[in-house]
């Protein structure tokens, strides 16, 4: 990191007495009118502009954010302040001023506070005796036309000391702006008499509802911006654990105890220095940041967006470490302060506590009359309920015996209550005895274990124990990855905000809150024999992220640890240890893997080898892929997870290793065979089509499906028909093509809906002995919902563009512009291209990997098609910036592709149409290769 600077003088950077005198001299040489307005405004530009280049500067080199918001707060001052005695003095004076022209101008709201980014908008308050005069309406419309002509966004109004008296009692924006209200220039006896009356009349008794006001308003602000202060794309000033926070607790502070600094408030009894240091860093580092983005995008910038944090990074100082990039650092660092910033606000509430400005029953956001709260001791020595929630006699508790501080999380979730500042405060502050003696008390395990997979609401309780710094003092394995930032788009929150959500998920299921989304879970969450260690491999999970040889396998190791120091048995430990290492085994094969096919069962029957790995890891995915963030989990992946689920039980209930596969096929077997019995029964005149199709079809379709697919095979005849539904069980639109199969069908259907704007969650592909093709597509808009889902027009259209393409019509297509990456641009993405000729008994299962944009898919499919590959099945996995599409393909022959001069030429166009897709000269040149060598 930068050296810090040492602060500078603010008529070393805008001289207020030459400005003034740069204005006068301008003012005479122009005369009136246009000519002296403009020679006035350039003077202040240019001063406007030198003092932000200095604050840029000095930002760049080291100076502190507190120092280059009040540098830019005071050039602003200076700019204002000669533009007001320029108006005043040069274009409307008023010689003889009587009261009603007496006019104040002051700084109010953030301005007020004398903090300011480099482009926030400025707030001002022009105060006025009585009624609007023609000489005060004069200089205010000219000042504000001259600031906005420089380059301000203004916030203003003009009143009476009445009206803002008025005002201010009726709503708690005005009352928060006045304030902070600081006298810029003008009349300062009429500044002094609504400072006075203010404080009098508004303030005065009426700090109760004040922090009752703006603690809702918090709370309703964290709302809009998302609850989680561990958002990944935070908002630097309106979210969870940002400037707007510490803002309340200053504006707290400045009403309760008017007329004094914050440093003096924070220096009352309730406050260490610890606390101190950590509300000035905080404040200094989330300001730096603030200027940081409003200097890098050049305008007021509040959201620390993906292709920003990494400039932002660099320009704070922050370089690679060891595996840790830069960005990951610095933005790890950011939401630790985000931690700290909610730690404060608890100390800050037990503040208020002590002087009995509010007495809540549930958390910060309700007040009640002061009064003192009744004491009701507990059971468990040491503890006591106050006010309806659980505090601790003293330090003492915690010092006598360390484990009281688990001691004190499990009561809280057992009783359902709230803990009070005191005892949160007492746990931050002692988390340093959790040694190495507690970690391994068996004792403290049980609290632990009590807590994480038998508790009321672990969630809750485990964040408040990672906000306190409890979690990650015992769990060290999970402390590493508190605030650990995932630089990705597919990702919602940090690591381990992941993963106490995901914890929650879990808790959620098996109190049957998403029976309606998980069909499955009645059934499977009673046979579950280990709860333990479902909830202990779901905390872990992650903790191998940056680890030494790859997520699974370091996380494997760290799980193991941390369940031998917990004192598990064996078979517990290795168990715990198995899921963290595979869990994302079941979710890769159920969305990147073609389930109909027997090959892909068998082998993750044999990865999992017995139903409770099974169970266990079926629910660690669902609750995985839920937690990751909003839209993430729909009902398409729960559909392949339960159709993968549903044939892996098969296997077990079949037979075991040698015998899986064989079971497995006489499962598809005796399936398909009652199926063509149903079908042919329900409709005679579909017999012939279910005859014609393979056994796995049958394994993919129910028999109402297979009815209809038969019928539009008879629509179709010897040409094409489509026809497409909503599928909201599978949150996409399904899309059914049949047609007489021929080369480059289905690149030509996938083409069509690139044109059409729809986005492919999967595609199945079979064709009948008698050489109907039949292609389903699973389709959704670009927000995630179901394609047509709000307009059937659009699902009509792209039916009819379907059926066209199957006739093998030419389809008007736009001509395709550069794609605009836009926040998916600050990811390096390197392309991947993996060929597998062991997962499937019949195809080679083709799996490119690349960035995302729109007509991937159909790029990838013509790449295979001029390779003269034929394509079975699609399988399409996003995550973020990242798409994973596999393809099960044969050759001219039906054959594998095994020669390993032919796969190499088509990893190489494949690799072309992933890395840039405008480079057609190239792609071409590699499909040439790859068409002659599997010609050859």
């Amino acid at each position: 990191m930068p050296p810090r600077l040492k602060p500078t003088r603010l008529e070393h950077v805008v001289d207020g007495v030459r400005l003034r005198a740069q204005l006068s001299a301008a003012a005479l040489e122009a005369g009136d009118g246009p000519a002296q307005r403009k020679a006035a405004l350039e003077i202040l530009k240019a001063a406007l502009f030198r003092g932000r280049m200095i604050a840029k500067e000095r930002l760049e080199n080291g100076a502190g954010g507190i120092e280059t918001s009040r540098l830019i707060s005071g050039v602003t001052d200076e700019v204002i302040t000669a533009l007001w005695d320029f108006t005043t003095v040069h274009v409307f004076r008023a010689r003889n001023p009587t009261e009603g022209e007496r006019l104040a101008l002051m700084a109010v709201g953030g301005y007020g506070r004398g903090t300011l980014a480099p482009y926030s908008d400025i707030d001002l308050l022009f105060v006025r005796p009585y009624k609007q005069t023609a000489h005060a309406e004069s200089v205010i419309e000219y000042m504000l036309y001259a600031l906005w002509d420089l380059g301000f966004k203004v916030g203003h109004a003009s009143r009476t000391v009445e009206e803002c008296v008025k005002l201010s009692r009726e709503d708690f924006t005005i009352r928060t702006s006045i304030l902070e209200a600081r006298r810029l220039i003008g009349d300062e006896k009429l500044a002094e008499e609504l400072i006075r009356r203010f404080q009098n009349e508004v303030v005065k008794g009426t700090g109760a509802e004040f922090v009752a006001a703006k603690l809702k308003e918090r709370d309703d602000r964290h709302a809009r911006a998302g609850a989680s202060r561990y958002m990944v794309e935070p908002n630097i000033k309106e979210g969870k654990g940002g400037l707007r926070d510490l803002n309340t607790l200053f504006w707290i502070a400045q009403y309760l105890h008017p007329g004094q600094s914050i440093e003096k408030v924070m220096q009352l009894e309730m406050f260490e220095h610890r606390e101190v240091r950590a509300f000035i860093q905080a404040f200094d580092f989330l300001w730096a940041v603030r200027a940081h983005l409003h200097f890098a995008t050049g305008r007021p910038e509040e959201r620390l967006t993906f292709d920003l944090q990494p400039e932002i990074a660099r320009r704070m100082g922050y370089g690679d470490r060891g595996d840790a990039p830069a960005v990951e650092r610095f933005m790890r660092r950011y939401f630790l302060i985000a931690k700290e910033v909610g730690a404060l606000t608890r100390v800050f509430a037990a503040k208020l506590e002590a002087e009995r400005v509010k007495v809540a029953p549930k958390g910060l956001s309700r007040l009640l009359p002061a009064r003192r709260p009744k004491r009701t001791p507990l059971d468990e020595p040491g503890f006591h309920e106050i006010g309806g929630r659980l505090n601790v006699d003293g330090p003492e508790v915690f010092e006598r015996d360390p484990i009281n501080l688990l001691r004190l999380f499990k009561i809280a979730d057992e009783r359902n209550l709230d803990l009070h500042p005191d005892a949160f405060t007492a746990a931050t502050r002692l988390a340093t005895l959790i040694t190495s003696a507690v970690r391994r008390d068996r004792h403290a395990a049980q609290i632990f274990l009590s807590i994480l997979a038998h508790g009321r609401d672990p969630q809750r309780t485990l964040t408040l124990m990672t906000d306190a710094g409890v979690l990650g003092r015992y769990l060290p394995e999970f402390g590493r990855i508190v605030a650990q930032m995932q630089f990705n788009m597919y990702h919602s929150y940090t690591v381990d905000e992941h993963t106490l959500r995901a914890v929650g998920v879990i808790s959620d299921v098996f109190a049957g809150r998403f029976a309606d989304d998980h069909p499955l879970s009645t059934a499977i969450m009673p046979l579950i024999v280990d709860r333990e260690a479902l909830f202990l491999a779901m905390l872990l999970h992650d903790t191998g992220k940056g680890g030494v040889g790859g997520q699974e396998k370091a996380g494997a190791r760290a799980a193991r640890s941390a369940c031998e120091r917990i004192g598990l048995e064996r078979s517990k430990i290795e168990l715990v240890a198995w899921l963290v290492e595979h869990h994302l085994v079941m979710s890769d094969t159920a969305q990147k893997r073609d389930i109909s096919d027997p090959r892909t069962v068998t082998d993750f029957a044999a990865i999992v080898e017995t139903p409770e790995r099974l169970r266990l890891l079926l629910v660690l995915t669902v609750a995985d892929i839920r937690a990751v963030g909003p839209g993430v989990w729909n009902g398409w992946k729960g559909q392949l997870l339960r159709e993968l689920y549903a044939a892996t039980e098969a296997v077990f209930r079949g037979g075991r290793g040698s015998d899986s596969a064989a079971a497995l096929k006489r499962y598809h077997e005796n399936a398909a065979y009652d199926a063509r019995v149903r079908v042919a029964k329900a409709d005679p005149a579909s017999e012939a089509w279910a005859d014609g199709m393979e056994d796995a079809y049958f394994s993919a379709f129910s028999e109402a499906e297979v009815l209809a697919h038969a019928a539009l095979s008879r629509r179709a005849g010897k040409a094409a028909a489509a026809e497409g539904r909503v599928r909201l069980d599978r949150n996409a639109a399904e899309v059914a093509v049949a047609a007489v199969d021929r080369q480059r069908l289905f690149v030509d259907l996938a083409a069509a809906i690139t044109g059409a704007g729809a986005n492919v969650l999967g595609a199945r592909v079979f064709t009948s002995r008698t050489g109907q093709a039949l292609d389903v597509f699973y389709l959704q808009d670009a927000a995630g919902e179901p394609y047509g889902a709000d307009n059937p027009r659009a699902l009509a259209r792209l039916v009819e563009s379907l059926e066209a393409a199957a006739r093998g019509e030419d389809l008007q297509q736009e001509p395709r512009r550069a794609a605009d990456l836009g926040r998916a641009a600050a990811f390096s993405i390197t392309p991947a291209v993996m060929l597998d000729n062991d997962a499937s008994e019949t195809s080679t299962v083709v799996e490119a990997s690349g960035r995302d944009r729109p007509g991937l898919l159909a790029a990838l499919a013509r790449t295979i098609a001029d390779a003269g590959l034929s394509i079975l099945s699609a399988h399409i996995d996003g995550y973020g910036e990242r798409a994973v599409d596999a393809f099960y393909v044969t050759g001219p022959q039906g054959e594998k592709l095994e020669d390993a001069r032919k796969g190499n030429a088509l990893k190489a166009a494949l690799i072309a149409a992933l890395n840039d897709p405008d480079q057609e000269d190239g792609r071409r040149a590699n499909l040439q290769r790859a068409r002659a060598s599997v010609a050859r």
